[in-house]
């Protein structure tokens, strides 16, 4: 049987050609799937990164929303705000993803209702702060410092007692929310020792020793 070598090279060269043109279609089709992917990815980021998500549910809308409307945070005569995302994620892609995932919890807990009375949210708002007080320290008030540098302040525009405490602060190695706990939200009960015991919180919470 005599094989037709020149019908068997273009055939060859037909398939390679067909393989090459569908090499290239699914790169193409994988370039602009990626980029969809990420489009979407990054749409949803962005959207549960607003106030409007926040405060969807009725937990966090009929608490802690109200007690941040009344602060310079939420309204001032500049009309520069700090919103909820603003202060509670990360800028910086990998502590913004892990402030994600930790946040996940927070779906699990509005499911069960564990919070879903101004009672429930009372029950466990020091817990919920402690929390926060806590991440906040550990990264050096990373989102404080997002807006507020101390390198620039003016203490001569600042009045006595607050120049004289933010360099002694400083001083002493000393964070933001060391001492602007509840700058946006109602602090939990303390214990102020005056008369009966109360049931608050101790007063070390809110303002710990500082390690020299």
């Amino acid at each position: 049987m005599k094989i037709d070598l020149d019908r068997l090279k273009t055939l060859l060269d037909s398939a390679l050609r067909g393989v090459h043109k569908a090499g290239w279609i699914g790169v193409i089709l994988l370039f602009v799937g990626g980029i969809a992917a990420w489009a979407g990815f990054n749409t949803a980021l962005e959207h549960t990164n607003t106030e409007a998500f926040c405060i969807s549910c009725h937990e966090m809308k009929e608490t802690v929303y109200e007690e941040y409307r009344q602060t310079i945070h939420a309204s001032s005569r500049s009309g520069v705000r700090a919103t909820c995302p603003d202060c509670h994620v990360p800028k910086a892609f990998v502590p913004k993803m892990v402030a994600k995932v930790r946040a996940s919890k927070d779906v699990y807990h509005n499911l069960l209702g564990t919070i879903d009375t101004p009672e429930k949210f009372n029950a466990r708002r020091l817990e919920m702060a402690e929390a926060v007080w806590s991440r906040m320290k550990a990264s050096d008030s990373r989102e404080c410092r997002s807006c507020h540098d101390e390198q620039s302040f003016d203490y001569m525009k600042q009045n006595r007692r607050g120049a004289a405490q933010h360099q002694a602060g400083m001083n002493e190695g000393k964070t933001c929310i060391d001492c602007h706990k509840g700058v946006a939200h109602r602090l939990p009960a303390v214990e102020q020792a005056v008369g009966a015991d109360k049931g608050g919180a101790p007063q070390e919470i809110f303002h710990p020793a500082t390690a020299r």
